[in-house]
């Protein structure tokens, strides 16, 4: 499933609306050239460093060579995927989970931060990311609000039309993930959801931590393995015990056969060999990296990138009036009929001011941000 492929279309199709966010944060990834010196002598840093305690809640994910995007028998996968190509990361910390409610509700309660979901709608600075001549809906629906699945889907005319089961419900955000009177009580240790690119940039500022690259979210994914299509190897047996995924027919009937109908606790399904939970499934994860179908055609794949930041510009033809970064893992949407994101080559985009109640993030600490 796509997201803000499916938000710009939900707008145009259905009048659903999306905040926009200053995409200042997001810089072009021109240096990243000079990082990648495609050298085979390049010897990444593997070890932690022994000055460095491990910070709370993350685990540290060694340096290597490893092969990024869609690999040999991969039945899923996708153009965008395409060609695999290896790729060495330095070694870094990241989160064993997805940031919980709990984590993102001391962010905002010391620093007063409101998210993008919860943020009045100003039209000027929206109508500039939209098709010319788009007219502006009736101020009754530019209300602050986010993208909920519709439970109550029976039955759907075609699966391209997937304003069928997304609703833009007004007053949910990640306090209230389904709307009003809708809260997180009791759910600390579920993944904060209805987050914006900007939100996450924020937490991670206040944090001291930073979004993955797509490169490294891939390395933290392969645990110990370097070659896998999923956490635990490359068979998907087994999938509704390992991820928390669709089970059923989407996006009509969900069996729950793994317990989880929709969202599920951080730590339900077991981690991979390095123990990082909920890689694949649950909630889809924010990058830092540009969103670009090409961009895996124009590097030289014959070379080893070395750190890689992703591709320079963005580009969708899905979605081409808006910036969009690159997310991974899947949800607990992704059913191989419609989706099959769960797995750790899939690859999809999200603009700037999407969020929805299957979208979360996870943050990354490198050595040089701790010393």
């Amino acid at each position: 499933m796509k997201t803000k492929t499916i938000l710009s279309g939900l707008f145009l199709i259905s009048l659903f609306f999306f905040q926009s966010c200053n995409d200042a944060t997001i810089k072009k990834n021109t240096e990243q050239n000079k990082n990648n010196t495609n050298s085979k002598k390049y010897k990444p840093i593997t070890q932690k460093p022994s000055d460095i305690t491990t910070p709370e809640g993350m685990v540290w994910v060694a340096g290597k060579t490893f092969l990024q995007g869609a690999k040999e028998g991969d039945k899923f996968a996708m153009m965008r995927e395409k060609p695999a190509h290896l790729v060495t990361v330095d070694g870094f910390f990241i989160d064993i989970t997805e940031v919980t409610n709990k984590q993102f509700k001391a962010f905002v309660a010391a620093t007063d931060y409101v998210t993008v979901a919860e943020r009045e709608i100003d039209w000027e600075v929206m109508k500039k990311e939209l098709p010319e001549g788009t007219a502006k809906p009736h101020d009754s629906i530019l209300q602050p609000g986010s993208l909920i699945f519709n439970k109550n889907v029976n039955a759907v005319v075609s699966m391209q039309n997937y304003s069928q089961w997304w609703t833009w419900k007004i007053g949910a955000n990640w306090k209230q993930p389904e709307g009003p009177n809708s809260s997180i009580e009791g759910k600390d240790n579920y993944p904060v959801v209805h987050i914006a690119y900007e939100d996450a940039i924020a937490y991670c500022k206040w944090a001291n931590r930073r979004l993955p690259t797509e490169a490294e979210w891939e390395a933290a994914a392969q645990g110990n393995q370097t070659d896998n299509i999923y956490t635990w190897g490359n068979s998907a047996n087994g999938l509704d015990e390992r991820a928390n995924t669709w089970q059923g027919v989407f996006p009509v009937k969900n069996e729950s056969r793994d317990g989880f109908e929709f969202l599920a606790p951080t730590k339900s399904y077991e981690a991979n060999d390095i123990g990082i939970y909920d890689m694949l499934g649950n909630v889809w994860e924010i990058t830092s990296d540009l969103f670009n179908i090409n961009y895996y055609k124009q590097i030289d794949s014959k070379k080893i990138l070395v750190n890689p930041k992703g591709a320079e510009t963005s580009y969708s033809p899905d979605n081409p009036y808006q910036k969009e970064v690159v997310m991974k893992g899947g949800s607990f949407l992704c059913h191989e009929s419609y989706c099959a994101s769960f797995r750790i080559s899939a690859r999809m985009g999200m603009s700037l001011d999407s969020s929805s109640d299957h979208i979360g993030f996870r943050t990354v600490a490198t050595v040089d941000m701790l010393k």
